[in-house]
């Protein structure tokens, strides 16, 4: 299998800059996954393809403005440093830019000294561990002093950070959105649930490796980066019981796909349940994959090339997947981070 197989044409003037003013106003494209069928309607319109007695997972992290900007002291040099994950109080493992300026040593100087940080460990894939020194609380300094760390294809700055948050985000950790859940409003929500959808909570932080291309030619051969997820027993006894009663678990995002999956376990009676678990994942979704609790899907539209579009096409089938991403770039479909949603379903009829 290759990474080419899971390219397409996309003009540039469709990767949407920009969040709509209503959350709930993009468009859906609903592609059965059976037959490879395409209807097309706004966001609002998913309330028509839930039923009761389904569940919908949300992945309830919360992106942190990661991106500090920051200068070296001695040379005056700008630097950049994103956050990927805490290992300490004070100490993260981070991505830099320029790595070269940055050795075991370096300090880092940002808001005119509120924050500083200095290079603890050079690690063997380009990553840094940088250790900071601040007075107060740390989280307050960074909502002071980070950006939100928007992908590289978006160039615009983003007038308002909450609308690369969820209305549901809840645990801080990510550098990335789960774009996904950009579309729902809590109205909308409260919606789904008085039609008898049942709402249940992962967390999974996601990280910038999200946004990183797949450079091997065989697909099987790319490895994935590692994130943190969490699943308590109130969500696993929801998607379990869902399943048990005949419902569909339909995952909202990509991660929240992930993380359920990473987290089935084989049950005798069962076929596959989900067990309450704190770990860390590098799972690797695509064609040929056997999907173990997820049955739908809502999600954005993918980059070409991209783990996520074999994800997509894991569940739907590369040929459905496909055809689908051609129509959607016909009808001018927004896509990307701040674009349009796809319900990818077993059955196209409300």
């Amino acid at each position: 299998m290759r990474t080419a197989d899971f390219d397409y044409e996309l003009p540039e003037e469709l990767i949407a800059q920009d969040p709509l003013a209503d959350r709930s106003s993009s468009k859906l494209l609903i592609l059965d996954k059976n037959t490879g069928a395409v209807k097309h309607g706004v966001f609002t319109d998913i309330l028509d393809y839930l039923h009761e007695g389904d569940c919908l997972v949300l992945n309830n992290t919360k992106v942190i403005p990661a991106r500090l900007l920051g200068i070296k002291p001695d040379t005056g040099a700008a630097i950049e440093v994103f956050l990927l994950k805490r290992l300490s109080d004070n100490e993260w493992e981070t991505l830099v830019r320029p790595g070269k300026k940055l050795r075991q040593g370096a300090k880092v100087s940002f808001g005119d000294g509120l924050l500083t940080g200095e290079i603890a460990e050079c690690l063997p894939d380009g990553n840094r561990i940088v250790r900071f020194n601040y007075e107060g609380i740390f989280e307050e300094i960074l909502d002071k002093l980070g950006e939100m760390p928007l992908p590289p294809y978006i160039t615009h700055k983003l007038k308002d950070k909450d609308r690369y948050q969820t209305v549901y985000a809840k645990f801080e950790g990510s550098a990335a959105a789960p774009t996904a859940g950009l579309h729902f409003t809590n109205e909308l929500l409260d919606r789904i649930k008085d039609k008898g959808v049942q709402l249940a909570y992962v967390t999974l932080h996601v990280g910038l490796g999200t946004f990183r291309p797949v450079k091997v030619e065989d697909v099987t051969a790319h490895k994935m980066h590692s994130e943190h997820y969490f699943i308590d027993k109130e969500t696993a006894d929801i998607i379990n019981n869902t399943k048990r009663a005949g419902g569909r678990v339909i995952c909202v995002g990509t991660t929240s796909c992930r993380t359920i999956e990473s987290a089935a376990v084989s049950d005798q009676d069962a076929g596959y349940v989900l067990k309450p678990v704190e770990d860390d994942t590098e799972i690797f979704i695509y064609p040929g994959y056997e999907f173990k609790l997820t049955d739908c899907l809502i999600t954005n539209f993918h980059l070409p090339q991209s783990t996520l579009i074999m994800l997509v096409s894991a569940l739907a089938g590369r040929d459905n997947v496909l055809a689908a991403y051609k129509e959607a770039v016909d009808m001018r479909y927004r896509f990307f981070s701040f674009g349009d949603a796809m319900f990818i379903t077993d059955c196209i009829e409300k």
